[in-house]
């Protein structure tokens, strides 16, 4: 149990406070972390003073090389995350329960899928909810799972299947990969092309830090064709030009292909037989979110939206 009297007689530290002191914590630098949260470095400097005053202990080591937490600072980490998050989520649950409040909602999605749903999908979306409102951010899939553990972001959309307990899974979509070779490619029209004729060809695909990496790499260690690592993509649209060019074939995500290829004569688009070549997503939160029944809603929403607007690209989870 609380004790109340202590805590109404003990000077406790400002959530604010302790966002300076995370902020710090990870972007290592005060100038930085001062800029991220659009404030000034000496205001920045005076709250992380005060609230190790507060506390009685000192949270960073400074020096020319930068900022480090100090070991006192790296046990108390955790713990701040937390007390943020918990407030979070209690403004989160107030603004549910109030209704008719605006909430947005940080959402994250990996820089090979969200430019070409989002735009598909928000503005009827936000018709049907129209309090509602995403600040939209791009990373890594492996970057959008922690971001979602520590309260960077409150939802995402992930690669499925997705395995940590401390996350709730809303299965969305299964995407279709399409093969595209170059119009003068000696395969280009043939609609369908068996695994056998892959063999010896150059299959292209992203730098491996990206996941979409690692998904090709699985359909070619599936078909027994081999990834071209002399040249690798930086994104989607470098990847095309590059088979467009000639220097290999690659398989693109459906969206992609729906959303981009607008000149049919750069590119030739074919399946491969017999295969069945997908990837899944699904909307992603923490378990233990207050507005998990309310996200639940909008991954139902949004499957329906996607089915609507997209049927014919994607195939909805149900």
């Amino acid at each position: 149990m609380l004790n109340y009297t202590s805590l109404a007689t003990t000077k406790l530290p400002t959530l604010r406070q302790l966002q300076y002191f995370v902020a710090v914590a990870d972007i290592k630098h005060f100038r930085n972390a001062a800029d991220e949260l659009g404030v000034s470095q000496p205001g920045l400097t005076t709250q992380i003073a005060a609230l190790e005053e507060t506390l009685q202990v000192p949270l960073f080591e400074r020096s020319r090389s930068g900022t480090r937490l100090s070991p006192e600072g790296r046990e108390l980490l955790a713990s701040a995350r937390d007390v943020l998050l918990s407030m979070q989520g209690f403004l989160d649950q107030t603004a549910v329960i109030a209704g008719g409040q605006q909430i947005t909602y940080k959402l994250g999605v990996p820089p090979t899928l969200g430019p070409y749903l989002l735009p598909n999908v928000l503005p009827d979306l936000h018709k049907r909810f129209q309090q509602l409102k995403f600040y939209v951010r791009e990373a890594p899939p492996r970057n959008l799972q922690r971001g979602l553990l520590e309260g960077e972001y409150d939802l995402a959309i992930l690669p499925l299947p997705q395995t940590s307990m401390e996350l709730a899974v809303e299965p969305l979509f299964m995407e279709p990969l399409k093969f595209v070779i170059s119009s003068d490619h000696p395969l280009a029209g043939q609609d369908k092309i068996s695994p056998q004729q892959l063999r010896g060809e150059r299959v292209l695909t992203l730098e491996e830090h990206h996941h979409f990496h690692h998904e090709v790499l699985e359909i070619c260690l599936r078909l027994g064709a081999e990834i071209h690592r002399d040249y690798e993509g930086t994104s989607l649209d470098t990847l095309r030009q590059m088979v467009v060019m000639g220097l290999g074939v690659a398989f693109l995500p459906g969206l992609y292909v729906h959303s981009e290829l607008h000149d049919p004569e750069a590119l030739h688009v074919a399946e491969i037989r017999g295969q069945r070549i997908t990837r899944g997503h699904g909307l992603v939160w923490r378990a233990t979110a207050p507005g998990r029944q309310h996200y639940r809603e909008l991954a139902a929403q949004l499957k329906q939206i996607v089915r609507e607007r997209m049927g014919p690209v994607v195939e909805v989870i149900d």
